[in-house]
């Protein structure tokens, strides 16, 4: 089982009034919910970590999650409201603002993790539930804690407009980075981690903190994949892009849900991944993502759409 740890929060999007004025419609979120919804679409045994709100928005997300086929097995239901993000939309590309002040997610503690039984065999992490206190704290105790015996991936997603103190997330990152077996990282990011430079350059770095493998987005350009011993690349698939939400969450799911069909998310396994590994990987994140992009908000693929 895979286990998604990060926010659940709901995205409140751009619409438009029946009396045609402009307004906001609500809808269940959160990069690291997105790859857990995404994952259990495509099959994969996917469950979610992250308190959820009790409130009208909690309930939202827990029946979101279940329709997918995501297990809420280790996603406790707590006194305290749910994280609303105001998306906007600039030629479909969003940006947002967050609203987290004592919410479900932001007041997790390190004090407060599951314990995880046998069938959690990987971990994924990412997303703004990173940037926080103190529930960055509690996310990367529980990165730090399982990264010896199961496999974990990270995803940043950086979202420069949710940091207050740069120093510390970066801090955090690179931490976690360095616990990370798999990184996702997109051109942008890894930029903003990283420095300028060639990208395969500086993905190459990122290796030598430790992870097994690196998977970069390159929007249009498709995906690349990078390990100690090749380099794989995968054309986009081309589609009428409705909007960006969710792109990146569901292109995660791709390459985890692929390496578990493959036999390959276990630690002893990714030091033998080959470029066929890779290739796959990258292939099902692409096609899942492309079906994403082309309808408006995160509304992943089921695997019966691929």
């Amino acid at each position: 089982m895979i286990l998604n740890c990060g926010e659940a929060l709901i995205d409140m999007l751009p619409r438009t009034s029946t009396g045609g004025e402009e307004a906001f419609a609500p809808y269940p979120g959160g990069a690291v919910f997105n790859t857990a919804i995404a994952l259990g679409r495509l099959g994969a045994p996917s469950a979610f970590y992250c308190a959820l709100a009790g409130d009208m928005f909690g309930e939202m997300l827990q029946e979101a999650l279940k329709d997918s086929r995501v297990s809420t097995d280790y996603a406790p239901v707590v006194d305290r409201p749910s994280t609303l993000a105001f998306v906007k939309l600039t030629d479909g590309q969003a940006s947002y603002a967050f609203y987290d002040e004592g919410t479900a997610l932001r007041m997790m503690t390190p004090d407060a993790l599951p314990e995880l039984d046998d069938a959690v065999s990987a971990l994924f992490f990412g997303g703004i539930s990173l940037v926080g206190e103190p529930c960055g704290s509690a996310f990367e105790a529980l990165a730090t804690r399982e990264a010896g015996r199961r496999t974990i991936m990270i995803d940043p997603n950086i979202r420069t407009s949710f940091i207050t103190d740069e120093d510390a997330y970066r801090g955090r990152v690179d931490r976690m980075l360095a616990l990370a077996d798999i990184v996702k990282v997109s051109d942008e990011d890894l930029r903003w981690i990283m420095g300028d430079g060639d990208l395969s350059e500086l993905a190459g770095k990122v290796l030598q903190m430790g992870p097994r493998a690196v998977c970069l987005t390159e929007g249009d350009k498709g995906a690349r994949a990078f390990t100690n011993a090749a380099e794989v690349q995968v054309a986009a698939s081309r589609v009428e892009v409705a909007d960006t939400v969710g792109a990146g969450d569901t292109f995660n799911a791709g390459v985890l849900a692929a390496l578990h069909r493959a036999g390959m998310l276990d630690k002893t396994a990714l030091d033998t991944l080959t470029e066929d590994h890779l290739r796959g990987a990258l292939s099902l994140g692409v096609r899942a993502a492309a079906v994403t992009v082309s309808r408006k908000g995160a509304n992943p693929p089921w695997d019966r759409e691929l």
